[in-house]
């Protein structure tokens, strides 16, 4: 039997909010697959640590190829690109060991439509507030960003949040805090999309989406199909 310890512990919080998403999309009809936003479209979601499985089943319930992205060939054929969350300085030494690290500057800088969640936007930004010791950014996005700003994995919760879309329509999404990053500053051309207590959680610059949060683990699909309707 599990103690109240284990039943509020992060693990077992995404495990529920995971199985919740997977119902909920068994409920959802059912859309020819040329219907689908991702159809025809081809994702990567770098896949060196983190949570890669997510997103992949999140873009190909969209209908889109996904290739789980190791090596710097693997960028060339990519309609648009996923950085996911986990642990922001692991991904970041792994970049380096793997030579990933310049073609992902290059292929974000030349146009690439790419979404960073949590350590994904740690990664983006061109400045880490608290780094740890020897983490690098991409310098892709031109925000500075603060690390578990929201506290430790006890306090991550599942949110509804207000999100600003292209078109300026607000909606709300349902999505979920694991340890989450803050935005503290937002440079030139950087547009706020999500505010959580009163603090920057989403931004938007181009062909960028950052956000702190995980809306694969909810299984709304809102920021996904955002990122998809950037490819051209």
């Amino acid at each position: 039997m599990l103690s109240n310890a284990a039943r509020n512990s992060t693990f077992y919080k995404v495990r529920n909010l995971v199985l919740q998403k997977d119902r909920l999309m068994s409920e959802t009809e059912v859309l020819p697959p040329a219907a689908l936003p991702g159809a025809g479209k081809t994702v990567g979601v770098l896949a060196l640590q983190g949570g890669v499985a997510e997103h992949a089943r999140m873009l190909e319930s969209l209908g889109a190829q996904v290739v789980l992205v190791k090596s710097a060939e693997q960028l060339a054929n990519l309609d648009a690109l996923v950085l996911p969350g986990g642990e922001s300085s692991t991904i970041d030494r792994l970049t380096r060991i793997f030579g990933l690290r310049q073609p992902l500057i290059e292929a974000i800088s030349g146009g690439l439509p790419t979404l960073g969640t949590c350590a994904g936007l740690i990664m983006l930004s061109t400045v880490i507030d608290d780094p740890a010791p020897g983490q690098q950014s991409l310098g892709v996005l031109d925000v500075s960003v603060g690390r578990n700003a929201f506290g430790s994995q006890v306090d991550s919760a599942q949110v509804h949040l207000p999100w600003l879309t292209p078109s300026g329509e607000e909606v709300v999404i349902d999505t979920a805090f694991i340890r989450a990053p803050i935005v503290t500053r937002t440079g030139e051309g950087v547009q706020v999309v999500a505010h959580h207590e009163g603090k920057i959680v989403g931004v938007r610059a181009g062909n960028i989406i950052g956000i702190s949060f995980h809306p694969e683990v909810t299984g709304d699909t809102t920021v996904h199909e955002e990122l998809l309707s950037l490819i051209r």
